[in-house]
């Protein structure tokens, strides 16, 4: 098969490596489609710092595929089955903190031997996945093609956010870092979840585009604390129930402590995103308002099959999610296009 390999920093190359062999609770996909995170060149440059899996090794995260062989111990998947691929694998093991990596990405030190043991993504014509990391596609969506699918991938991980978040149907929540890539698609997701959203963000042409979908009101951040946390709570209805944060690498705290100053009392906030500075927290406050904060990483194992049947009842629309495409060998074209400034999922397809 032909397969992705990076060597070390930048050091790409597509080349012709064995097909994976199948081992014990491990499947076999053939590949259809593969989604491209949008930092994925400053992955691969070695600019993020990430622990990566040992060298050389196939880059990847999301996909869509067909079983093509499964090993022993796995019970339920066929060859022929459709089936979406998440790259988030935690270990089946009974133990308080069982170790999570991002197979073909990266994990927490303490999971290196794990990352070691599956190295390689999806960025190759077929990918040996642990079964637990392998979602079905439901019978509600076996017309789309895999592109149609891929987009699951922007919308379970603000999914996981929301499930942690507790958000029920008519329910006020607050996304802030909406105009980015994972925050316009948790706006979508928990739109379908039936909640109302308060989109915060500062692309005014996103906003816009926001804005103009069914339950969501959208609201420009300015930075100042004071200002913003008055319009949220404001667009909320006097405060929300919940909300998330998604905002990536974040200079600044003010955003996020506007965002916790939107929530009415008892509140909930998630926080997902990144920040390269101190969150600072008032006790006080943080007392008298019961307030919950919340991290989050990640997704459970059951969220790529809900959010899958959100999708097959009608509810979520993965085609609001814009899209492009690139052949597998266009790789170096492909991780341009993804990393460029309000890009759309960028798709790799393998015919």
């Amino acid at each position: 098969m032909k397969a992705w390999r990076l060597d070390g920093p930048g050091a790409l190359h597509f080349d012709e490596v064995p097909d994976p062999e199948v081992r014990p609770g491990a499947v076999r996909v053939r590949m259809e489609a593969s989604s491209l995170l949008s930092y994925l060149g400053a992955y691969v440059s070695g600019e993020l710092g990430y622990l990566m899996p040992p060298k050389p090794f196939t880059p990847g995260g999301n996909g869509v595929g067909v079983v093509e062989a499964v090993g022993p111990d796995v019970w339920t998947l066929r060859p022929g089955q459709r089936v979406v691929i998440s790259p988030h694998v935690v270990a089946a093991e009974n133990s308080p903190e069982p170790p999570q990596i991002l197979q073909g990405l990266t994990a927490a030190p303490q999971a290196a031997e794990m990352l070691a043991a599956w190295p390689d993504g999806t960025l190759a014509e077929k990918q040996l996945v642990p079964a637990s990391a392998l979602t079905a596609i439901p019978i509600g969506l076996d017309h789309m093609s895999a592109e149609e699918i891929a987009p699951v991938s922007r919308a379970v991980v603000p999914y996981g956010g929301l499930l942690r978040a507790r958000l029920a149907p008519g329910e006020t929540v607050v996304i802030h870092g909406a105009t980015g890539a994972f925050g316009s698609a948790a706006v979508l997701v928990a739109t379908a979840m039936g909640a109302r959203v308060v989109a915060a963000g500062r692309n005014p042409g996103k906003l816009a585009e926001l804005g103009s979908w069914p339950r969501v009101t959208a609201v420009p951040m300015t930075g100042s604390i004071e200002r913003d946390t008055a319009a949220l709570r404001a667009a909320a209805g006097g405060g929300a129930h919940c909300a998330l944060d998604m905002v990536g690498r974040a200079g600044d705290a003010n955003g996020t402590l506007a965002t916790l100053g939107s929530l009415r009392r008892g509140g909930r906030l998630v926080l997902m995103g990144s920040m390269r500075v101190p969150l600072p927290i008032d006790y006080n406050e943080l007392m008298l308002s019961g307030h919950e904060i919340i991290g989050n990483y990640m997704y459970p194992p059951k969220a790529v099959s809900e959010v899958l049947d959100l999708a097959a009842a009608g509810l979520l629309d993965f085609g609001r999610i814009r899209r492009t495409t690139f052949a597998l060998d266009e790789l170096p074209a492909a991780i341009e296009a993804a990393g460029a400034p309000n890009a759309p999922l960028v798709v790799m397809t393998v015919r």
